[in-house]
């Protein structure tokens, strides 16, 4: 064992440091193209759920142009789930949509596992955030609301364009268009201003 060891080792060394600095550059690249690739699935095969956005804090300036966003399915009833114990300290979780009179998705029951659904009803799947999984003596004990992050809570846009966007967002005037997976899993696919899209993402 040791001698195969000792032998791969030297074959390693003999490796140049360009054919390892090459293969880690496609290693890389792959990677990207995996999560590009796994983006495009999403806002090509997801259903649509137009949701509201809700006023936030000012922006983190550190983080460059973006629009941080919060949505009224931000944070939920816990209904069933409420005192139960979850799997972790900020466990994830599947969330019930379904379209109101106005088109707009809201959160209709929340379950720690995925759950059947009838269109035009969603299923989304989020994370429970510092506030929500943590009540009673036990720290993965579910509260009675449960605030929860869908990685739709932030958007890039053009450098100057954040300001507008976000006194839109406070005034509730912005809404955005998710696609969301049967598999629960989500990404922003466009952003409407005024009912109009302002932003829509590419599908490379």
């Amino acid at each position: 064992m040791s001698q195969l060891v000792t032998s791969l080792s030297a074959l390693w060394q003999r490796i140049p440091k360009a054919v390892l600095f090459g293969v880690a550059v496609l290693v890389q690249c792959l990677l990207l193209m995996l999560m590009v690739v796994d983006r495009v699935q999403i806002l090509r095969e997801g259903v649509e759920v137009t949701l509201q956005t809700q006023p936030v804090d000012p922006r983190d300036l550190l983080r460059g142009d973006y629009v941080v966003l919060r949505y009224e399915i931000s944070q939920v009833p816990a209904g069933a789930l409420a005192g139960k114990v979850a799997d972790a300290r900020h466990p994830d979780v599947f969330v019930k949509l379904a379209p109101d009179a106005n088109g707009l998705y809201q959160a209709v029951s929340v379950h720690a596992e995925p759950v059947p659904v009838t269109a035009p009803e969603v299923l989304i799947r989020g994370r429970v955030g510092n506030y929500g999984g943590s009540c009673g003596l036990n720290a993965r004990t579910f509260c009675d609301k449960l605030t929860i992050k869908y990685g739709l809570e932030s958007y890039f846009v053009p450098q100057g364009e954040g300001g507008k966007l976000e006194q839109a967002r406070n005034q509730q005037k912005l809404r955005i268009v998710a696609a969301v997976l049967p598999s629960g899993r989500a990404a922003i696919k466009r952003l409407l201003l005024d009912g109009e899209p302002v932003y829509e993402e590419p599908l490379y």
